[in-house]
């Protein structure tokens, strides 16, 4: 009985055709780039710790951040991420009552 299953389920499988795309580190690292970078401009701030669909834009900054920060950045990555900071820089918040 369950070699008959087996087989089923097999037969089933087999007539999926699963195709993945192979992604790059770079490729990976210029989306989030770009996510972050429409976020920012978009809402005129940067990813808040207090928005649970914001934590990993944050994370991923902050993570940058410590990289370039350790010296282990890749070098064509740091001009890029210090613009998305000098751009974010713009948007920060001012205390009110200063």
């Amino acid at each position: 009985m369950s070699s008959q299953l087996t087989k089923t389920v097999n037969c089933q499988f087999s007539t999926f055709n699963f195709q993945f795309e192979k992604v790059t580190q770079n490729e990976k690292w210029q989306k989030r780039y770009n996510e972050v970078k429409s976020f920012i401009e978009t809402n005129h701030r940067n990813p808040s710790r207090h928005r649970i669909e914001e934590h990993d834009m944050l994370n991923w900054v902050k993570h940058q951040r410590k990289l370039m920060n350790a010296g282990e950045m890749k070098p064509e990555r740091i001009e890029k991420f210090k613009k998305l900071m000098e751009s974010a820089e713009k948007y920060r918040r001012v205390n009110q009552y200063a």
